[in-house]
């Protein structure tokens, strides 16, 4: 798998506050940009791919800002466009001790949001491009966002692009009247050759109870085979999908996490290292270091599954020493830490 990458999602501005200060201490706002599309969009390039990144920004000095900060990291913005009159924005609240992360959105009537479909030439953009990257966030938005999501993959799909996708699923965005996140989910995945979630989002998109991931430790030794017939029942209800990754994770406490991930690929099941991860800096776009980290070994490693399995981990487990959303881990850095 190589080529031009697309991908396609909205761009936020994430704010925070220093250290492990709450909302409601101090008057300092930290704002930097973030977005899980994007996060996998600048992953990609840093690893020295040809990735083109496709939104809506508002109009005005902030979108401006956002357009200059995505050329910065080397992507391609040409199709991006700048509508609308504001930014969808979230805030991050840092975990600490025994008090766990918080998020709270702030993405109504964003540009994003209000994209209407027809408004893309998705069959220009797609032209020479091999690999199309979107995830199942814009179908919680507004349904016009959602049937936009749709049009991008019905024309990758025709135009014979490998589509790989994340179900990030996130329960407090599918607020508009009639969403069916279950079945809005299930209809993007139809198109998927390439699937990313966590344990959380495969119970939830399948209705099969999560299987518990308890590792304390490094040692920790995982049971298989309930894994291997979880992954061949959601085959066989979605059968173009070749490759599915799911990734685990264990919060011992705010600032330790053990994590792992599981690499399903034509019928195969492969396993990998559980990597101990203690001091982290930002937990933030670990997900998408995975499926970046995955999409750019599938042409780094033609052929190699564990091989690239191995470096999604490695890649997903180094964005937690980064700030921010993006993970800037090079190649480099990910080949010293798969063979330490």
């Amino acid at each position: 798998m190589s080529g031009r990458i697309v991908t396609f999602g909205e761009l936020l501005l994430r704010f925070s506050k220093r250290g492990h200060k709450r909302f409601t201490q101090g008057e300092e706002l930290l704002g930097n940009f973030g977005g899980s599309e994007a996060n996998v969009a600048i992953s990609l390039a840093t690893l020295g791919n040809d990735v083109e990144y496709v939104t809506c920004l508002p109009k005005g000095q902030i979108g401006l800002a956002a357009k200059m900060m995505l050329q910065e990291y080397n992507l391609d913005v040409s199709h991006v466009l700048m509508e609308g009159d504001r930014m969808g924005t979230y805030y991050f609240e840092g975990a600490a001790a025994l008090r766990n992360n918080t998020v709270v959105y702030d993405r109504a009537n964003s540009a994003f949001s209000l994209l209407q479909p027809g408004t893309i030439d998705w069959h220009e953009i797609l032209k020479g491009a091999s690999v199309f990257h979107t995830s199942g966030i814009a179908g919680a938005l507004t349904p016009n966002a959602s049937e936009s999501t749709f049009e991008a993959l019905r024309v990758a799909d025709e135009m014979g692009l490998t589509i790989s996708f994340d179900i990030n699923h996130r329960k407090n965005l599918w607020r508009y009247p009639g969403a069916r996140p279950v079945e809005t989910l299930s209809g993007m995945l139809e198109f998927a050759d390439i699937m990313f979630g966590d344990v959380i989002e495969f119970e939830f998109l399948t209705g099969h109870p999560k299987i518990p991931f308890e590792a304390v430790d490094p040692n920790y030794k995982m049971d298989l085979d309930p894994y291997r017939r979880w992954f061949d029942d959601i085959h066989r209800r979605f059968p173009r999908c070749r490759k599915w990754l799911m990734g685990m994770r264990n919060q011992v406490s705010a600032s330790h996490h053990l994590l792992t991930a599981l690499l399903w690929s034509d019928g195969h099941l492969y396993s990998t290292r559980i990597y101990d991860i203690q001091d982290m800096v930002d937990p933030m776009g670990v997900g998408d270091a995975f499926a970046a980290g995955l999409i750019h070994s599938f042409g780094a490693f033609p052929g190699d599954d564990q091989m690239c399995l191995d470096y999604s981990l490695a890649a997903s487990a180094l964005k937690y020493s980064f700030n921010g959303d993006f993970n800037l881990a090079t190649d480099d850095e990910i080949m010293d830490l798969i063979n330490s």
